[in-house]
């Protein structure tokens, strides 16, 4: 019985190749509707990445692209805080944010006058989370933690500078968060169960 099954399939797949060879117009389009049902391995494609992620790939590369642009050109393992202060400073000028400087009329008024001749800067939060990108890449691409020029305590000063500087020429007051006591002393109206 399986020598039968095995002559009639090859018999099926020699008429499937004269099939296929045949010239006449119905038989070619016959042919390619054969032809397109063959198997193709599955195409794996990597997943897309997050928005998160594709922006702090573009960060990376516009820090890296600052390296290498500057006087003398710089390699990441020679970086420090203070290179990473320039970066923002640099960036500054690309700003979209008014900020007021303590001489204009306009100081402390949270709404922005587009006929003030205050200079353009960067968002303190905008900073914040590139720092915050930066910080992250600099690891996943072999940084050590101790070592990381983003997380420097001059960075993380700098930071919270820009951001009173801008909340004080918005007229924004953040208020420091109170700590709690290291301790709490028990309240006198406490029950207490003992065993």
């Amino acid at each position: 019985m399986s020598a039968a099954i095995a002559a009639a399939a090859a018999g099926a797949l020699s008429s499937q190749c004269n099939y296929i060879g045949t010239t006449s117009a119905p038989d070619a389009a016959r042919s390619h509707l054969h032809q397109s049902f063959i198997y193709q391995p599955p195409v794996f494609l990597p997943p897309a990445l997050s928005r998160y992620e594709s922006q702090k790939r573009r960060d990376w590369s516009a820090f890296l692209q600052y390296l290498r642009d500057h006087k003398p050109p710089l390699v990441l393992s020679r970086c420090s805080g203070a290179h990473v202060l320039e970066f923002l400073r640099h960036l500054d000028q690309f700003g979209k944010t008014k900020v007021h400087a303590e001489g204009c009329p306009l100081f402390g008024c949270p709404q922005p006058s587009p006929a003030c001749p205050c200079p353009l800067r960067q968002a303190w939060g905008s900073l914040d989370a590139l720092v915050g990108r930066l910080r992250a890449a600099f690891e996943e691409t072999g940084g050590d933690p101790e070592t990381n020029p983003f997380g420097t305590r001059a960075v993380r000063l700098y930071l919270r500078e820009v951001r009173d500087a801008q909340a004080k020429a918005r007229g924004i007051v953040y208020e420091k968060k109170k700590r709690r006591k290291q301790y709490e002393e028990p309240r006198s109206d406490a029950i207490t169960f003992r065993h």
